[in-house]
C-alpha cells in the first residue's frame, strides 16, 4: 500500500496516511479541500454536533485535517450525514472521508497546540450543553430532546412554517412543528426524529440570520421529549400526519409579532446553504447569491377578507380603527348577504401581510376572527342604484384624517405591536388627571387592572386592562376620544407590562 508523509500542524510531527480512500468505517476521519488559513476551531464546529473529538491534527499547507471522534458511530453519523449535505467552511465545500488509521498517534509535545486548542473548545461545548460530560461517544446529553425551542429575534419579515421546515430539515428529518407568540416574540417548537439532528441543527443555526441582518435564530433545547400536534394548519403541522383536521384556530396561536413596518414589502427569495458556514460571526441563512433552494415570496395584494365576525356588532368604522393600527385602511366593506365577512383594503400589500399577521385568531367581540388575503385587488364601492342598508356597509376611509401612517417616517412605523392587555395612550392633555383616564374607560365598560403615566413625558401613559380582547375593545370605543376642545387621545397596543 503507497503511503505519503504529511505535516502536522506545527510541522515537525510526521503521520503516514494512505493515498488511497478507503470506506471501512473509523473513528477516524479525513477532512480535504480545507481553507488555507483554516483554524482548528472551524474544523471542530464540522465535527462537535455529533459527538466528542478526542484528537485533532491540521495540516494547513495540504488544506487538510484529520480528526478522531470518541466512537465509530458518532464517525459514521457524521460521515452519512455529510454524504448528503457537503458543509462549508467560509462558503468553501469540505470533503470528509473515513481514514485508513484506527486512532492517530501524535507525538504529544510537537501536537501541543492543536490538542490544546481541542481541550479550549471541547470544555466550552461542555459547558455550553451542546456536548454530554460524560464519554457517551454521540456528545449528546443523556436524555436530551429531539423537540427545539427556537425564538426569532429582530423579526423583519414574516417567517412562515414552511420556512423553519425548509431550513431544519437540512439537519435531519423534521416530524413535528408547533408555531405561536409569546411576550410578543415569534416562537417554535420543532421536534426532529432524533437528538442527534437536534444537537447538529442547534449547533449549526443558533445565532444564524434567516434573511439578511434581520430574523435571528435563538435556539435551545425543549423540555418536551415530543410534541402533541392536533391540527395540520399555517401554525402547526405534522408532517407524519396529513390526515389531521385544520381545526379551529384558536386566539393564542396567532398574533405574530412581526417587526415595525419596513420599506420592503417582503422578504426576499428564500435561498438555503448546500452547506452552512461556520465562521465565527453568524452570518445569514438566506443570500442572494446562493441559488440552491428557492421559495417563492408571499403573494401581494392589499385587500383582507375578515371571517366569523360578530354581525350584530360589527362596523365599517370598527374594522377602519382595529386594522388602522396596523396600517391605513382605504376601504371597508361588510357582506351585504353575509355580515359576518367583510373586505378591508390596506394601502399596500405591507400593510396587508401586518394587520393579517397580527389580527388573525384574535377575539372581537366575542369571536375569533379569521384573516385571509382575499383574491380581490380593490374594494369595489356600492353602485348607485344599491340600498341604503348595503350603502351603509360600505365606506371610503381614504381621506380619513385618523391614518397613522400617512407622514412618511412617522414615529408610528416603529411602534407596531401585537394586541395585547396593555394599551399606550398618548395625546394626553396635562389638565386631564389619573383617575379621569381611568373614569373614562371604567365608564366605557372596561375593567383598569393597572395604570402608569411615563415619567419622562407625561402625555403618556400605559393602561392594563382585564385581557386582550377587552384591550381590542377599548382601542375601538376610545381611540380619538375628545378629552378637551383641540385634543384627541391615541390609542394603541404596547410591548410593555405594568
Amino acid at each position: 500500500m503507497s503511503t505519503v508523509n504529511l505535516s502536522t500542524v506545527d510541522g515537525t510531527d510526521r503521520l503516514c496516511v494512505s493515498e488511497r480512500a478507503q470506506c471501512i468505517p473509523s473513528r477516524v476521519l479525513h477532512l480535504r479541500q480545507l481553507p488555507l488559513d483554516v483554524s482548528e476551531q472551524e474544523v471542530l464546529a464540522l465535527a462537535l454536533p455529533f459527538g466528542r473529538v478526542t484528537k485533532l491534527i491540521t495540516l494547513k499547507t495540504k488544506n487538510q485535517a484529520f480528526l478522531e471522534m470518541a466512537s465509530e458511530e458518532a464517525a459514521v453519523t457524521m460521515v452519512n450525514y455529510y454524504t448528503s449535505a457537503t458543509p462549508t467552511v467560509r462558503n468553501q465545500p469540505v470533503f470528509i472521508q473515513y481514514s485508513n488509521h484506527r486512532e492517530l498517534k501524535t507525538d504529544n509535545l510537537a501536537n501541543q497546540r492543536a490538542q490544546a486548542a481541542l481541550q479550549a473548545i471541547s470544555a466550552a461545548a461542555v459547558h455550553s450543553g451542546s456536548m454530554a460530560s460524560g464519554g457517551n461517544g454521540r456528545g449528546l446529553i443523556p436524555g436530551q430532546s429531539p423537540v427545539l425551542r427556537i425564538i426569532v429575534e429582530n423579526l423583519f419579515y414574516p417567517v412562515t412554517l414552511e420556512v423553519l421546515q425548509q431550513i431544519f430539515s437540512k439537519y435531519g428529518t423534521v416530524l413535528k412543528i408547533i408555531t405561536f407568540t409569546r411576550n410578543n416574540q415569534f416562537q417554535a417548537l420543532l421536534q426532529f426524529s432524533d437528538a442527534v439532528h437536534a444537537q447538529h441543527a442547534k449547533a449549526a443555526l443558533d445565532g444564524q440570520n434567516i434573511y439578511n441582518s434581520c430574523c435571528t435564530l435563538r435556539i435551545d433545547f425543549s423540555k418536551l421529549s415530543m410534541l402533541n400536534v392536533k391540527y395540520n394548519n399555517d401554525k402547526s403541522r405534522d408532517f407524519t400526519r396529513g390526515d389531521l383536521p385544520t381545526g379551529e384556530l384558536e386566539p393564542a396561536a396567532f398574533g405574530v409579532a412581526l417587526p415595525p413596518y419596513g420599506a420592503a414589502a417582503f422578504p426576499p427569495t428564500f435561498h438555503q446553504h448546500t452547506g452552512l458556514s461556520m465562521a465565527a460571526v453568524p452570518g445569514s441563512l438566506v443570500s442572494p447569491p446562493r441559488m440552491s433552494l428557492q421559495m417563492a415570496p408571499p403573494a401581494v395584494h392589499s385587500v383582507l377578507l375578515v371571517s366569523n365576525l360578530n354581525p350584530e356588532s360589527v362596523s365599517p368604522h370598527c374594522l377602519f380603527i382595529l386594522f388602522g393600527v396596523y396600517g391605513d385602511v382605504q376601504r371597508v366593506k361588510i357582506l351585504f348577504n353575509k355580515k359576518e365577512n367583510a373586505l378591508v383594503q390596506m394601502s399596500d400589500a405591507t400593510q396587508a401581510q401586518l394587520a393579517m399577521s397580527h389580527l388573525n385568531g384574535q377575539r372581537l367581540h366575542g369571536n375569533v376572527i379569521r384573516v385571509t388575503l382575499s383574491k380581490h385587488p380593490v374594494v369595489q364601492l356600492p353602485r348607485g342604484g344599491a340600498g341604503q342598508e348595503e350603502q351603509s356597509l360600505t365606506r371610503d376611509f381614504s381621506g380619513s384624517a385618523l391614518h397613522r401612517f400617512k407622514k412618511p417616517g412617522s414615529k408610528n412605523f416603529n411602534n407596531i405591536f401585537p394586541p395585547s392587555a396593555t394599551l399606550h395612550l398618548s395625546n394626553i392633555p396635562s389638565s386631564v388627571s389619573e383617575e379621569a383616564l381611568k373614569d373614562l374607560f371604567s365608564s366605557s365598560g372596561f375593567t383598569v387592572k393597572a395604570f402608569k403615566f411615563f415619567q419622562k413625558d407625561r402625555k403618556m401613559a400605559l393602561m392594563q386592562l382585564a385581557s386582550v380582547e377587552e384591550a381590542i375593545e377599548a382601542l375601538i370605543v376610545l381611540h380619538d376620544h375628545q378629552l378637551d376642545h383641540n385634543q384627541h387621545l391615541r390609542v394603541s397596543f404596547s410591548k410593555s407590562t405594568i
